[in-house]
């Protein structure tokens, strides 16, 4: 007999209209989607960084690696802390204190003297960085509404991606106007101490997330900030059914380890690592963090490569927004399913071109081609898909514990990919690799074909409901 508790008539809720609280929610979402642009220019912006940094300290391969990855495993431990953070404290107060933790970060690694400081302090910026990954996306889905969650919280992705190919853009500006400075690099650096700072004056104006006040029963304040980003009549019934999963869930006890002993639970946390695994493991930041390097392999001269690596920082960010045209019109299922199709075709003929094609001119452009396509294809689908439905897959009281866990695995998944892409080129080429990322992408498409459930168009707490109900017993 199933005794879990469920919502015995959900609440029908309204249409948003548009009005005053419409605008007010667009500010919200721009202002804490800088958390996204800090976390894509942070990670991207090493890229054209590296080299005059490695002169300027005296770096060993090994220092040189060790700097480079330590933001990774910084960016892990954040996600992991940074949720739980989170749900003591509030995703406000949170997204407060980690733009705090970017201006530091920043600052110290410009200013660093030598590379242990500098290490140190990309390591605390990398904190920041996981930190904003597992916060922002939560925050964002439970302020919006849930028609527009996809379109909305996707955007945090598009200022990631944006924030990436801002990083190449701003390299390639600074390294051509000071360029003949030893400490370039720092200037590199310094740009992101900007958004920081718009972080940190936005959000002390920016709601707390109404469904973190309602699960401290803080149920009038939820309103009010309810009624600052809904019309009236959807925020009146929309807190109601908050309330209701609310009361519910302090019955179920949920919100931590202990949690993964309830089946439903252990199969959605697992399902949310797992997606995170699958998004990394086509090799994305590989190129993000490697595409020149990878040029140069296929063919391109060095100073080529650098041109021809902002093609995939273009169409990244193409492809994101292709995405977010798209996520609201199609099912989740069925845009990873297809999304993972293209990646895994797109990397057979990369792989197929590298192995087949005769050394000439035109090889390296065609082996560019395929791999803009991927970048495009994967930006446009996994890109957004994967930190939406890890924000709107996991209940109230869990939902920052799991998706700090599900995103720490996602960095750990990234550091894997970051640290055996080189030694991976080198000892198999690249025909090889890309096959290899081909082979993880079809086990991919059978992991979400046969496990991942459909979010879209439900309410957070509809979809909870459901997914209990169908998964209480296994």
């Amino acid at each position: 007999m199933n005794t879990t508790p469920t919502l015995t008539s959900p609440v029908v809720l309204p249409p948003d209209r548009p009005g005053p609280h419409t605008r007010r929610l667009g500010v919200v979402t721009v202002v804490a989607s800088f958390g996204g642009l800090l976390f894509g220019y942070d990670t991207g912006v090493i890229n054209g960084a590296g080299d005059p940094m490695k002169t300027d300290l005296g770096l060993s391969p090994l220092s040189e690696g060790f700097v480079v990855s330590i933001l990774i495993f910084g960016a892990a431990f954040g996600a992991l802390v940074g949720g739980r953070l989170s749900d003591r404290h509030g995703r406000r107060h949170n997204l407060l204190m980690l733009s705090c933790i970017f201006i530091i970060g920043t600052l110290g690694c410009v200013f660093a003297p030598t590379w242990p400081a500098l290490a140190a302090f990309r390591f605390v910026l990398g904190f920041a960085v996981g930190g904003a990954s597992a916060t922002v996306p939560v925050y964002l889905a439970e302020l919006v509404p849930a028609e527009r969650r996809g379109s909305l919280v996707s955007r945090n992705e598009i200022m990631i991606v944006g924030g990436v190919f801002a990083a190449f853009i701003v390299n390639a500006v600074i390294m051509h106007t000071w360029g003949h400075h030893h400490n370039v690099w720092r200037y590199m650096l310094a740009v992101s101490v900007l958004p920081a700072f718009a972080l940190l004056i936005g959000m002390l104006r920016m709601p707390e997330s109404p469904r973190w006040l309602t699960s401290r029963g803080r149920d009038g304040e939820a309103l009010d900030v309810l009624r600052q980003v809904r019309s009236p009549e959807r925020a009146d019934a929309e807190i109601a059914e908050v309330h209701a999963l609310a009361e519910e869930e302090q019955i179920l006890h949920t919100g931590g380890w202990r949690d993964l002993a309830v089946p439903w639970i252990r199969r959605l946390v697992i399902i949310g690592a797992v997606l995170g695994i699958v998004q990394q493991f086509t090799g994305i930041n590989s190129i993000m963090y490697y595409g020149t390097q990878l040029l140069q392999t296929a063919g391109f001269s060095s100073g080529g490569a650098i041109i021809a690596n902002t093609a995939n920082g273009l169409f990244s960010m193409l492809g994101i927004i292709v995405g977010v045209l798209l996520i609201n019109r199609v099912d989740r299922r069925t845009m990873l399913i297809g999304g993972l199709s293209l990646i895994v075709t797109f990397h057979v003929l990369v792989g197929t071109s590298a192995l087949l094609l005769p050394d000439n001119a035109i090889k390296p452009y065609i082996i560019l081609v395929f791999v803009v396509l991927f970048v495009f294809s994967m930006q446009g689908t996994l890109g957004p898909l994967v930190w939406l439905m890890l924000a709107e897959m996991f209940p109230l009281k869990l939902r920052s514990f799991a998706m700090g866990l599900s995103v720490f695995v996602l960095w750990v998944a990234d550091a894997v990919v970051t640290f055996g892409f080189p030694p991976l080129v080198s000892a198999l080429g690249i025909a090889l690799t890309f096959f290899v990322f081909a082979g993880i992408g079809v086990l991919g498409i059978v992991f979400v074909a046969t496990m991942v459930p459909e979010t879209r168009g439900k309410s957070l707490e509809e979809f909870e409901d459901e997914f209990r109900s169908a998964h209480a017993r296994r």
